[in-house]
């Protein structure tokens, strides 16, 4: 298949698409064997809709002349952190939201938390974001290095195993004279050799690992000042970190306003109490939208961002409904900058930013998705300035370098994959067995990009319906692969055999090094070495237990 690509846009009020230089557009494309780089400039005024490229030859093959669908794996990275990632056979179907009814995609906003406003979903293809390889009877590598501009959508036609590559330049305006980069990534012919050139482009850095306690897998938003120095108590010198997650305040987006009957004294003797016991204090917020119930959204709408209809952007059905902010608002930012200033200033160390993604789910003129999320997290970063940031609900590609951790996964789920009826629903639902699959095969993100969080384990007895051979399995994998290790549990309820796995697991945690995981079927093969000790452990994705 010989190589070839196509770039549409608007010009002279009409859209038109190029596979070469035009009286519109001028092409520099540049390919070294390792990095391919697209740059246009404008010949006149256009706004740019997409580009795509398809017959690059990115994969080596062995014997078989061709990709096998059926026996090679495609590692497909998923839209934002929530968003199922793995490496699929090729006869995998994605889960398309819109299948749903369309009265029930609308009443909880289902289709809001992933791509599924602004990708077409297709039967025939799977696809992924910013990184993608290929492991079987053929291989590749593929990396987005086009930092901070467009995504980089990566399709594979499930029948053929042929690969197309699309960078999401929609909305980017250029004058005449203007230059815009429209691709840019690293290939390689196999997943090892491009795991190499990942480590030249993305150079790994060392990542201090955090073990803490977060409020709220255990008690959600019922928390209040004696449930949280009753658990703060129970803590040990192991720990490095107690967070107080969602439910401190009145209304998600009233940030300022602490709820009174919970915590009579505020937040402050919290704080006080983490840190007399020498452990970081952290914090929840989701700064980018507010609910409706909220007194921000009924006293300023103008402040949130809408849609070509006139009407608020609703980012999904949590709370009482969740909408975006207008980012390009400075009243916005400002209020945004007075709330993350108000918790570090009152001595909060680890801020935990939630429902990230609607910084790019609604359309911003003049910029990309991925632009406008590189705008909002580097924002968050200049006002949090040296504090720790974990993302979560974040674009992964956006996270790099401006947040220290980054959550991998879905929320962990209570019963192992969720009601029965919430598998029907969005790519991003609550599911331990979709997180535990993320966290590994993430895995190798982790040191470049950002610090892995893998979210919660869990191994009390009570409020849970997780096997105690799939809490087993939640918190090994989390040791091996995380670099952030939590609980929601009250340790002063664990017995001698909870104590024994929770230290033992630790060792793991602070000690073991994972040299290598492979898929087979539903069974995923880990090897690691601890004390100069080699082990190997399968894990069954369906069952949720170590085999």
């Amino acid at each position: 298949m010989k190589f070839e690509y196509k770039l549409t846009y608007t010009a002279a009020a009409k859209e038109r698409s190029s596979a070469a230089s035009d009286e519109y557009v001028s092409f520099d494309i540049v390919d070294d064997g390792e990095r391919h780089t697209v740059k246009i400039k404008a010949k006149q005024d256009v706004t740019l809709i997409g580009y795509s490229e398809w017959g690059h030859d990115f994969f080596t093959k062995t014997a078989c002349a061709d990709p096998d669908p059926k026996g090679d794996l495609y590692f497909i990275n998923g839209y934002q952190s929530w968003t199922d990632t793995r490496e699929y056979y090729g006869d995998a179907r994605e889960r398309n939201v819109a299948a749903l009814p369309s009265a029930l995609r609308r009443s909880y906003a289902l289709d809001r938390y992933g791509d599924a406003t602004f990708y077409q979903y297709d039967k025939r293809v799977l696809h992924g974001y910013d990184v993608f390889y290929v492991k079987g009877t053929s291989g590749a590598f593929i990396a987005n290095l086009n930092t901070g501009c467009a995504y980089l959508i990566i399709e594979v036609i499930r029948r053929t195993g042929g690969v197309t590559l699309i960078s999401d330049v929609r909305g980017i305006a250029l004058k005449a004279g203007d230059e815009c980069t429209v691709c840019d990534y690293l290939y390689a012919g196999s997943c090892d050799k491009g795991l190499a050139l990942f480590d030249k482009y993305y150079p790994k850095k060392a990542v201090k690992k955090v073990f803490g306690y977060t409020s709220w897998y255990n008690y959600y938003q019922d928390i209040n000042e004696p449930i949280l120095l009753r658990d703060l108590e129970a803590l040990d010198e192991r720990f490095d970190l107690f967070q107080i997650d969602d439910g401190y305040e009145t209304f998600v987006g009233d940030w300022l306003d602490v709820d009174a009957a919970k915590f009579p004294n505020g937040l402050e003797p919290i704080v006080r109490a983490a840190h007399d016991k020498g452990y970081q204090a952290g914090i929840w917020l989701a700064p980018f939208v507010a609910e409706e119930k909220s007194r921000l959204f009924r006293e300023k709408p103008d402040w949130f961002k809408k849609g070509s209809n006139g009407v608020a952007v609703k980012c999904g059905s949590n709370w009482s409904g969740h909408y975006a902010l207008n980012l390009q608002a400075p009243d916005v930012r400002e209020y945004i900058a007075r709330c993350l200033t108000h918790y570090a200033d009152m001595g909060f160390d680890f801020f935990k930013l939630d429902f990230l993604y609607a910084a790019s789910l609604p359309d911003y003129d003049g910029e990309t998705r991925c632009q406008a999320a590189e705008r909002a997290y580097a924002f968050l970063r200049e006002v949090l300035g040296d504090k720790i940031i974990l993302g979560c609900g974040a674009t992964c590609f956006n996270a790099a370098g401006q947040f220290d951790y980054l959550r991998v996964g879905p929320d962990v789920s209570l019963k192992f994959d969720d009601a029965w009826y919430m598998r029907f629903m969005h790519r991003e639902r609550i599911s331990t067995k979709v997180t535990l699959q993320n966290t590994i095969f993430r895995s190798f993100l982790d040191g470049h990009w950002f610090g892995n969080d893998p979210d919660v384990f869990l191994l009390r007895d009570d409020n849970i319906s997780l096997s105690p051979k799939q809490r087993q399995a939640l918190i090994t994998l989390n040791a091996l692969f995380g670099s952030v290790m939590m609980t929601s549990d009250n340790l002063a309820d664990y017995d001698e055999d909870k104590k024994a796995l929770l230290s033992s697991s630790l060792d793991l945690f602070r000690r073991a090094e994972v040299t290598s995981y492979t898929r087979r079927d539903r069974v995923i093969t880990i090897h690691y070495k601890l004390n100069e000790t080699d082990y190997t452990i399968r894990y069954d994705t369906e069952k949720g237990v170590l085999l």
